[in-house]
């Protein structure tokens, strides 16, 4: 799937009560298949880019393109549904269900989409082995170290294979080896399912596994 942002622009307000412009009027295409990495700054307004592309929040200007169709304009109903069906999200801080197993969180992805739930459940299973969280599977969200969590939070992102596929620092609370784990598996995802992929980081070596990475700078990107 085609992602397309133009002109997007977003502000917040200073604790003096002032606009600070975090997005000014960048522009960002990225074509299905491709991995494309976002570094920069702390503050620089990744996480904030990423919440605008996902729909998470409204762009104070501009457009959201996916192929064919400008979700940015969409009602907010009809964004639910798109976030539901076109985009896995892989969020900084998790955002697991605490009252939930790590398998039930896996598996809150399928119900945007429907389908038949053992077909849903064999394929949470599989990524969670893949992923070595499947002997955690029963347990809880406080029962897990945070890079557990932060593969179990993959494993739900991807579980109905969007095609656009976000990640806010997804190895940040990883080691070595589990973080090349992730990265290969997004690697895979681009190359071999045609997803693409947004990843926000400021570790280098993750960023060196993207197709081409870009640096957010004064509310623009531009190439590494």
């Amino acid at each position: 799937m085609q992602v397309r942002a133009v002109r997007l622009a977003k502000s917040y307000r200073g604790g003096s009560g002032g606009l600070i412009a975090v997005l000014a009027g960048l522009d960002l295409e990225v074509k299905a298949g491709e991995f494309v990495a976002i570094v920069g700054a702390s503050g620089s307004g990744k996480s904030t880019l990423l919440n605008l592309l996902g729909l998470l929040e409204p762009a104070d200007a501009g457009e959201i393109w996916f192929d064919e169709l400008r979700v940015s304009h969409l009602s907010r109903h009809g964004q639910a549904r798109v976030r539901g069906t076109r985009i896995g999200y892989v969020f900084q801080s998790f955002l697991l269900i605490p009252g939930l197993t790590a398998i039930d969180n896996v598996l809150l992805a399928a119900r945007y989409v429907g389908g038949d739930r053992a077909a849903a459940l064999a394929r949470a299973r599989l990524l969670m082995e893949r992923l070595g969280v499947a002997d955690r599977s029963a347990h809880y969200p406080a029962q897990l170290s945070g890079g557990e969590q932060q593969r179990v939070a993959y494993c739900r992102a991807v579980l109905n294979s969007p095609p656009l596929v976000l990640a806010d620092e997804p190895t940040g609370s990883l080691d070595d080896g589990h973080a090349r784990v992730i990265l290969a598996e997004l690697r895979a995802l681009a190359r071999e399912h045609g997803t693409s992929v947004v990843l926000v980081t400021h570790r280098t070596p993750a960023a060196a596994e993207a197709d081409r990475s870009l640096r957010l700078q004064d509310g623009q990107l531009e190439p590494v």
